[in-house]
């Protein structure tokens, strides 16, 4: 199963006319899930031809302005949409009482949502997937997320045809790792399967540098990381409690990460963001720097 991520939005607390607030849609199989919820969300939807109707799920990372401002819209446009599903909202403790406080504000949402408050561990555990969460460091409750695939067994179609096993429940219990008997011969599941090696995805959001970042980023396939400031404004950094380009790319040498991506990026670098990807590529090369509706498959 392929991980595709679209980047509705790139900036951070002060958008530009090139990077909209933050905003990462993640999709696979029948999820789509949107991580953070940054201002003109509905319209970023719009510019890149997605359905807010396909949205299963949204995590949260924190509830300042540039992660938050876009769902009273986007609520409301699922709701006058017809959204038929349950849409499930996570994050960090304290999101509950603030979307109750929104509904007093704009009207209740009239559509079927859940909230999950957690701030450590596995916040839903499917039978293909699970997401967890770590707290991070920003002043206010902040989550960072890890979306992972599990690791499947799948048969190999050739050795099947070449066994000339039927289209039946026999197939299911060696897809589950069980032995069978077909026409008096024994058949161990082993040596007509393969593990597919699952896939991890790690969303760090604001944050000053911490541990509990490297945990979570541990062996990810990518690691998408905010990266607000260069090393040139690291003292601002350390005041507004997030992370420079640089500090990002030590997260993901430390975490053995394969892959990434800084987002995040500040409105002073508008004119010169390479600044921001140079620095974190001295440290991990295979570092990307990306923009409004980029899209990545793992």
């Amino acid at each position: 199963m392929k991980i595709e991520i679209i980047f509705l939005g790139t900036g951070s607390h002060i958008p530009t006319a090139t990077r909209n607030h933050t905003g990462i849609l993640v999709s696979f199989g029948s999820e789509n899930i949107l991580v953070d919820c940054g201002e003109g969300i509905q319209r970023q939807f719009k510019i890149a031809r997605i359905n807010p109707n396909k949205l299963s799920r949204i995590l949260i990372s924190h509830w300042h302005g540039d992660h938050i401002l876009g769902l009273p819209g986007l609520l409301e446009t699922l709701a006058v949409s017809e959204y038929s599903k349950t849409l499930y909202i996570y994050g960090p403790k304290g999101i509950g009482e603030k979307l109750r406080f929104l509904e007093k504000l704009y009207g209740k949402f009239k559509l079927n949502y859940n909230i999950k408050e957690i701030s450590h561990g596995k916040l839903i555990d499917e039978k293909e997937f699970y997401i967890e969460a770590i707290p991070m460091s920003h002043g206010i409750p902040t989550n960072a997320y890890s979306i992972v695939l599990k690791d499947k067994l799948r048969l190999n179609k050739n050795k099947i045809k070449k066994l000339k096993l039927p289209n039946s429940p026999l197939l299911g219990k060696l897809q589950k790792g069980k032995d069978i008997t077909y026409k008096g011969k024994k058949i161990s599941a082993k040596s007509v399967s393969y593990l597919e090696k699952g896939k991890k995805v790690t969303i760090i959001m604001d944050t000053l540098m911490n541990d509990k970042a490297i945990k979570i980023a541990k062996n990810s396939d990518l690691l998408i990381c905010e990266s607000t400031y260069s090393s040139r404004h690291e003292e601002k950094a350390r005041e507004y409690k997030h992370l420079t380009s640089r500090q990002s790319a030590i997260i993901a040498k430390r975490a053995k990460v394969k892959k990434l991506i800084l987002i995040h990026i500040s409105h002073r670098y508008e004119k010169n963001a390479e600044i921001v990807l140079e620095e974190a590529k001295k440290i991990f090369k295979n570092t990307f720097l990306v923009n409004d509706f980029d899209k990545v498959i793992i």
